[in-house]
C-alpha cells in the first residue's frame, strides 16, 4: 500500500505506511509534536489536580502539616516536571519511564491517596517503541521498587497503609494498562513496517533481476546475430574473391548463384530474429532453432574447401536446444577456418550422437599454429558460452599434425530441462 497519489511512480517505487483512516488519526498522525503536547497538557491537569486539592492538609492526618507543606512545592515541580518529559517521550521513552516513576513516589508522601496517568503513558511509549520484552521489565522493575519504598515508608510510620496498598495496586494497573495497549499497537507498527522493508527489498530485486535478465537478453541477440551475420558474411566475401579473381564467366555463375543464395538466407534469419525483438509481447528472445549444420557445409564447399560431414548416431532423438548448439558450433568452426587458416583446403567436421551426449569435431589441414596470445574473439567466447549454458565442456587448439582443432561436448538433456 502506498500513500498518497496511486498512479504516481514514485509511490509505487517506495512503499509507505497506509494512512490511517479517519479524519482524526491523519491529522493525529501527521503532526505529533502536537499530539505529545495534548498529551502532556491532559496528563498535567490529571496529576496536578490532585495535588492541589490536597494543598490544604487534613486535620490529624500524617505527616504533619507542616512536613506537607514543605514538601507540597516539590512534589507539584516533580509532576510538572514529569508532565513536561512527555514532550520527548517518542525519542527517550526509557528516561521518561523513570521520570514518571519518580511522581509515583512523590505521590506517597502526600496525605491522601493521589495518582494519574503518566504511568501508563510512559508504560505505553516503551511498549510502542522499544517492544514487549522492555516493558515487561520496567513495569516489573517500577512494581517492584514502588513496593519496596511503599512497604519501609509504611512500616517506619511514615504513610498510611491505604496509601501505600493505593499507591502499589493503582500505579500496577495503570503501567498494566499501558503495557498491553502499547504492546498492541507496537506489534501492529513493527509488523508493518516489516512488510514495507519487506516490498522493498522486492523492489530491489525485482530491479535486479530485471537488469540481469535484460543483459542476459542482450548476450543471447549479440550471440545470435554474430553467428548470422559472421559467418554469412565470411562465406559471401570468399564466393566473391574467387568470383573476382576467375576470367570465366561460365565458371563464376555458380559462385554468384552461391552468394545470392548466401546472402538470401541471412536477410531471412536476420527478419526472423529482428521480427521477435520487435513483438510486443513480453515472451523472452528465443533463437531461431533451425538445424544449419548441412548449409553450412555446403557454404563451405561453395567457397572452395574439400568439406566432408560425418553424422554418426540418430540426431533425431536430441532436444532442439542441443541441435542449435550443435550448428551453432560448426558454423563458427567453419567460419574461422576460412577467415583464418593459412593454406587450408580441408575441413572435417564430425557430430557423433550418443545416449551420453553429442560431441562435436572439427578440424582443418591449414599450416601449423599456435594458439593466440590475444583474447578470443566473439565467436569462440560465444561457443563456449552455448556449451556452458548446455552444461558441456570446449576446447580449441593446434591439431595434432597440422590445422586447428575444436572440440565440443555436450550432455544429453531433455527438453523440460531446456526450458
Amino acid at each position: 500500500m502506498t500513500n498518497g497519489d496511486r498512479g504516481s511512480s514514485s509511490s509505487e517505487a517506495e512503499p509507505r505506511l497506509p494512512r490511517p483512516p479517519g479524519l482524526l488519526r491523519r491529522f493525529w498522525s501527521r503532526h505529533p509534536l502536537f499530539a505529545d503536547i495534548l498529551i502532556a497538557g491532559v496528563c498535567l491537569v490529571i496529576s496536578a489536580g490532585p495535588v492541589i486539592v490536597a494543598r490544604r492538609f487534613p486535620e490529624g492526618a500524617q505527616p504533619a502539616a507542616e512536613d506537607w507543606d514543605r514538601a507540597w512545592p516539590v512534589i507539584a515541580t516533580v509532576v510538572v516536571l514529569g508532565c513536561f518529559a512527555l514532550l520527548v517521550r517518542r525519542r527517550f521513552p526509557v528516561a521518561v519511564f523513570a521520570a514518571s516513576m519518580a511522581v509515583a513516589l512523590c505521590y506517597l508522601l502526600a496525605p491522601v491517596s493521589l495518582g494519574g496517568p503518566l504511568l501508563g503513558v510512559a508504560t505505553y511509549t516503551l511498549a510502542v517503541y522499544r517492544g514487549t520484552r522492555t516493558w515487561l521489565l520496567a513495569v516489573g522493575f517500577g512494581l517492584s521498587t514502588l513496593a519496596l519504598i511503599a512497604g519501609s515508608l509504611g512500616a517506619a510510620g511514615l504513610i498510611r497503609p491505604d496509601i501505600a496498598w493505593n499507591s502499589i495496586i493503582g500505579e500496577g494497573i495503570t503501567m498494566l494498562i499501558g503495557g498491553l495497549i502499547g504492546s498492541n499497537v507496537g506489534g501492529r507498527k513493527r509488523y508493518v513496517e516489516a512488510l514495507i522493508a519487506h516490498s522493498q527489498r522486492l523492489l530491489v530485486e525485482r530491479d535486479q533481476q530485471a537488469q540481469l535478465a535484460a543483459a542476459a537478453e542482450r548476450e543471447r541477440i549479440a550471440r545470435e546475430l554474430h553467428d548470422i551475420v559472421a559467418h554469412s558474411l565470411t562465406v559471401m566475401v570468399a564466393l566473391a574473391e574467387g568470383v573476382a579473381a576467375s576470367q570465366d564467366v561460365d565458371r563464376t555463375r555458380p559462385g554468384a548463384e552461391a552468394i545470392a543464395a548466401t546472402g538470401r538466407d541471412a536477410l531471412r534469419d536476420m527478419r526472423a530474429t529482428l521480427g521477435v525483438l520487435r513483438d510486443a509481447s513480453p515472451v523472452p528472445f528465443a533463437p531461431i532453432v533451425r538445424d544449419s549444420t548441412a548449409d553450412t557445409v555446403a557454404s563451405a564447399r561453395a567457397a572452395g574447401y574439400d568439406t566432408r560431414l560425418t553424422v554418426t548416431g540418430d540426431a533425431s532423438t536430441a532436444p532442439a536446444g542441443t541441435q542449435l548448439a550443435v550448428s551453432r558450433i560448426v558454423q563458427e568452426a567453419v567460419t574461422n577456418v576460412i577467415r583464418h587458416a593459412v593454406a587450408a583446403t580441408r575441413i572435417d567436421v564430425d557430430v557423433t550422437h550418443s545416449e551420453d551426449g553429442v560431441t562435436v569435431t572439427v578440424v582443418d589441414d591449414g599450416r601449423p599454429v599456435t594458439a593466440p596470445s590475444h583474447s578470443p574473439g566473439f565467436g569462440l567466447q560465444g561457443v563456449r558460452e552455448r556449451v556452458e549454458l548446455a552444461g558441456g565442456s570446449v576446447s580449441a587448439g593446434p591439431g595434432e599434425r597440422r590445422g586447428w582443432a575444436v572440440r565440443a561436448r555436450l550432455p544429453r538433456r531433455s527438453e523440460d530441462d531446456e526450458r
